[in-house]
């Protein structure tokens, strides 16, 4: 598929940086081969009213708001920032990303805002930019689950994710335990063996 179309809602005082979506499209750009290119669109829905999300409640949004499709020519994916925290995220235990399918991922944007602009804390761009490129690679099949893997890197006991805690695809960066490593607008890349497993599937 020679294009992607990216489809972003976000639900109103919840809307990712302008920095997040060029760096995401900078991320792809160099990961993918997409000669057609890459698109984005952004829109703003209202809130549901949730206290906290469930996956159910996360696919209802998406059924009621996905306008793109996968075609032969374009691949396609949904995302969706949310207002209020992932039903599993508990105390310190927090969920600031979830891919759950294919095609479509969840940020939990408030959650984010929580936990980043203050003192000790990154900036809300840089953990905002680190979690959706994460959830982004798992739908390009990283770790292990549809990208094959091309060496032994894969953090079973953590789920889809890298055993290298530099890497973008590892487990903290989904449940937001390397905070202090994104200090100074550092956005964590793929390693070398996330990287080889793209190219061996297609990637650059």
């Amino acid at each position: 598929m020679p294009s992607l179309d990216i489809q972003i809602d976000y639900i109103t005082g919840f809307k990712p940086t302008n920095q997040t979506i060029v760096n995401l499209k900078n991320f792809l750009s160099a990961r993918l081969n997409k000669p057609g290119g890459i698109s984005v669109s952004l829109r703003e829905i209202p809130s549901p009213q949730n206290s906290k999300y469930t996956i159910e409640q996360i696919r209802t949004l998406e059924t009621q708001n996905r306008t793109v499709s996968s075609s032969l020519s374009t691949m396609s994916a949904y995302v969706i920032y949310l207002d209020n925290d992932y039903i599993e995220s508990q105390g310190n235990q927090v969920v600031l990303g979830i891919a759950y399918s294919s095609t479509s991922f969840a940020i939990f944007e408030k959650t984010i805002k929580s936990l980043s602009g203050g003192l000790g804390e990154p900036s809300e761009t840089t953990l905002e930019s680190a979690v959706t490129q994460h959830e982004f690679g798992h739908l390009l099949g990283l770790v292990n689950t549809g990208t094959p893997i091309t060496s032994n890197h894969h953090d079973e006991a953590n789920g889809a994710h890298c055993t290298n805690n530099d890497c973008l695809m590892h487990y903290s960066i989904q449940t937001g335990t390397s905070l202090g490593n994104l200090l100074g607008g550092n956005i964590p890349d793929l390693d070398i063996d996330c990287i080889r497993d793209l190219q061996a599937n297609g990637g650059k």
